[in-house]
């Protein structure tokens, strides 16, 4: 089917003018579809257009009364010939439940068997469980109503009334894009509250009921306080009813915001204990959703090029108001260690793009760009221009563009003129410097006879200005800092060059690669256990991973800083990113595996032993010291409670965690992983169980099987699958998979749609081969136009961190 050109979506909105929608589900059938009728009431100033549906069977077609023939469908769009200036289409359609988290999803919660569905929009989603005119532009109020099981609840973005057994109906809502309805049903666990006049829900599976009881004062908590803190930046309250917050099982984002019912994935509903980080990530995500109330449902893009509008707006906006105005701290120091540092590697990547591109690409190559920079950057970018514009004039142009456009679409050249109106200036060149360009600057610390100079690289001749603070910091704690606007090649700073360690962009707040000086370098290890601010230190810590990648830095040199960093080290989010990037890029990757995961293990190790009993830090330093140790008596002990550390509760997601490296070690098969799964019957369990046995030795084919040619894996499972595959400790039984990953992926798109595809891709990519043989067939599938664009887009990202590592073995060995 082929997707949405702009240019065909420009026609069309030209063309139409909705004027209502009433959908219809039929989900009481027994198999694996369900009945959808949609009423659409528009006008015409065009003879012809066309109406999008992508069914198992159309039923039927009726324009203005008269049947028209079904068989007139092609490739997921039905032609429309003979409008009138006022028209009223129906279509009847019989579609198929998704497995994939595209369409209206449905899955079966394996601790009790019962079923559940949601829909997601997204996109080129909306048409696989409802007739629409699907884009973001083309905007109408909906009633739906609902036929389903009488044991069954039905949300959705307008109020719902059961108003038979069985029989629901959802009310009128405001316009929306077909992209963010929702239909939610099943029988969820529902809780209820209210605040500030706005009636409030949590619901989840049956078998999450407790863990969200238990969470729900935790999460209504953030939710008041998010409402608050919008309430007091936006004129105008929040405009869509009921807010409810559903975690669905399946899903393959972490939420989405659809307006009066957010739906995140139930993931996000702990089992057990979690790190401080961890919760605060859950906040900022329910925080991010509700800030696309104003910025993406509001006012909604006029096409994808613009998506930044909604997600870089509302990733700045979680990250600040859930520093200000929730109980959770810590916010920007995430932000540097896990976004920015996904955002800088995407901008380094072969497939980087502006954050604001030119509309040039169709719906299915936009999907690819929901990315660091859409979110990361974009993030960066305004937070930037906030701090340079002021409160004051931000939010005033803020405002008054959501008012000039509310409940309808609007793109960049509108958003920049109502902060002009507001008083800002000389927007335009800020917008081609970072939003109309890609790539990075680089930033030099250089101490001369004088004092430090800091110097810029570009990428391009873009010429961005940069203001940053530059700190200067020695090991008794002390610390200078100084701001520098950096407009040209070079700026001196007003610091000595005498302290321990000069760090440009110290408060990081700007958009660049920092590199440290030689003298700097040296004293890290005595100097960053004595920073105190965790966004300095992350500052740092993104230079040295920067570095690294770019075949700059021996990754010995970085690890031998983790081992003297870590014993000082008292943030979680830091603990956890450092592992990670440990794990993904270095064991295996950067360094040969055995000669690298020792060291790591050690240092976890002894730092385990110093960490308070029953803290976040003890939490996420016994992951990673589980999934790098091979010590088999201590996992084994850990797993059956003879000698677990004191405060370290050994819970289902942490057995799964020992059974998962014992795996890898070769102690546990099959056998382990069945009795694990039979003390955990649980969806979680059966997506655990996936991961393990896709680690087995004897159980790679039967993995690579079902994630290269099963439709009908749910994406959890997919996922886990892919993510337990490979291993740089297995190198030698994974090798005969290596060369089958290029031929194999593509023909996964025809199996699956979204995001699920891309996100396949990446975590089944053989990312621990580092062999310059991979090179040409990656480059090949890469080149090849044929091939799904979220599959290419990812095996480039693939390409690029594979010469990453082969450059950096061949400088450093």
């Amino acid at each position: 089917m082929r997707a949405l050109t702009v240019e065909e979506a420009r026609q069309r909105v030209a063309d139409l003018t909705l004027r209502s929608y009433e959908v219809a589900f039929d989900l009481t059938g027994d198999g694996d579809t369900f009945v959808t009728t949609s009423r659409i009431r528009f006008g015409a100033t065009s003879s012809t257009s066309w109406v999008d549906v992508k069914p198992e069977r159309l039923i039927s077609v009726a324009l203005n009364g008269q049947a028209l023939d079904a068989s007139a469908l092609d490739g997921g769009r039905f032609p429309l010939t003979g409008l009138q200036g006022e028209n009223d289409l129906v279509v009847t359609a019989e579609l198929k439940y998704a497995a994939d988290g595209e369409g209206l999803q449905r899955s079966v919660d394996a601790a009790d068997g019962r079923v559940y569905t949601y829909g997601m929009s997204s996109l080129e989603s909306a048409p696989r469980y409802f007739p629409c005119f699907d884009q973001p532009d083309l905007k109408a109020p909906y009633t739906i109503t609902v036929k389903c099981p009488e044991d069954w609840v039905v949300l959705g973005n307008g109020a719902a009334t059961r108003t038979a057994p069985g029989e629901w109906t959802l009310a009128e809502t405001k316009p929306l894009s077909t992209y963010f309805v929702t239909l939610v049903a099943g029988p969820y666990h529902q809780l209820r509250s209210e605040y500030d006049g706005i009636p409030l829900g949590l619901a989840c599976r049956q078998s999450l009921k407790e863990h969200l009881e238990r969470d729900a004062e935790d999460l209504f908590r953030t939710t008041r306080d998010a409402f608050d803190a919008y309430h007091r930046m936006f004129r105008q309250r929040y405009p869509f009813g009921e807010y409810w917050q559903v975690f669905t099982p399946d899903f393959n984002l972490g939420a989405m915001e659809n307006p009066g019912c957010v739906t995140v994935s139930d993931d996000l509903v702990f089992r057990g204990p979690v790190t401080d980080a961890e919760r605060s990530t859950r906040s900022r995500i329910l925080v991010h959703e509700m800030a696309h109330m104003w910025f993406g449902d509001l006012v909604t893009m006029k096409w994808w090029n613009d998506m930044w509008l909604n997600e870089s707006f509302a990733e700045y906006m979680a990250h600040r108001v859930a520093e200000d105005a929730t109980s959770y701290r810590g916010n920007w120091v995430d932000f540097a260690f896990v976004r920015k540092w996904w955002g800088l590697q995407t901008d380094q990547s072969s497939s980087t793009h502006p954050v604001a591109p030119d509309s040039l690409k169709d719906a299915r190559q936009s999907l690819d760009d929901f990315d660091g920079i859409s979110y990361a950057k974009g993030a960066a970018v305004l937070k930037q221009l906030a701090k340079y514009l002021g409160d004051d004039v931000f939010l005033k142009g803020v405002n008054a563009h959501l008012e000039a456009h509310e409940y309808g679409n609007a793109d960049l050249h509108e958003f920049i003129a109502k902060l002009t109106e507001a008083g800002a200036r000389d927007l335009d060149t800020w917008s081609d410097q970072w939003l109309r360009t890609s790539g990075v600057d680089t930033i030099t610390a250089e101490r001369t006879g004088a004092g430090v100079v800091l110097h810029r690289s570009s990428p391009d001749e873009s010429r961005r200005l940069h203001k940053l603070s530059v700190g200067a910091y020695d090991a008794d704690g002390s610390v200078a800092v100084a701001d520098v606007v950096l407009a040209d090649d070079s700026a001196e700073v007003v610091l000595g060059n005498d302290a321990g360690v000069v760090v440009p962009d110290a408060g990081d707040d700007t958009w660049a690669k920092i590199r440290l000086d030689p003298t700097s370098l040296a004293n890290l290890p005595t100097v960053l256990p004595a920073i105190k601010d965790g966004t300095t230190r992350a500052v740092i810590w993104n230079s040295i991973r920067d570095a690294v990648a770019d075949a700059e830095l021996d990754p010995r040199q970085a690890l031998e800083l983790f081992t003297a960093a870590l014993p000082h080290e008292d943030s979680d989010v830091a603990v956890g990113s450092l592992v990670r990037w440990l794990e993904e890029r270095v064991l295996g990757g950067y360094l040969e595996y055995d000669e690298a995961r020792g060291q790591v293990a050690d240092a976890l190790g002894n730092k385990l032993a110093i960490t308070a009993p029953g803290s976040s830090l003890q939490l996420v330093t016994a992951r990673g010291l589980i999934s790098t140790t091979n010590d088999v008596a201590l996992l084994q002990s850990w797993l059956d409670g003879s000698a677990a550390p004191d405060g370290l509760e050994i819970d289902a997601d942490l057995r799964w965690a020992l059974v998962l490296r014992l795996v890898r070690l070769g102690e546990f098969g099959a056998t382990e992983i069945d009795a694990e799964l039979d003390r955990d019957k649980s969806t979680e369990g059966v997506v655990q169980a996936s991961r393990c046995r896709a680690a087995l030795p004897d159980g790679k084919e039967a993995a690579w099987t079902r994630i290269m040619t099963d439709p009908s894996i749910g994406v959890q499972e997919l996922l886990a699958a892919a993510d337990g595959f490979w291993h740089p400790g297995q190198a030698a039984i994974t090798a005969p998979y290596v060369q089958r990953f290029f031929t194999d992926i593509p023909p996964t798109a025809d199996i699956r749609a979204g995001m699920v595809v891309g996100l396949t891709t990446a975590r089944i990519a053989p990312r621990y081969a580092v062999d310059a043989d991979l090179v040409a067939p990656a480059e090949a599938l890469v080149a090849d136009e044929s091939v799904n664009s979220g599959i290419r887009r990812k095996t480039a990202n693939f390409l690029d961190d594979l010469r990453r590592a082969l450059a950096i073995r061949s400088t450093f060995g």
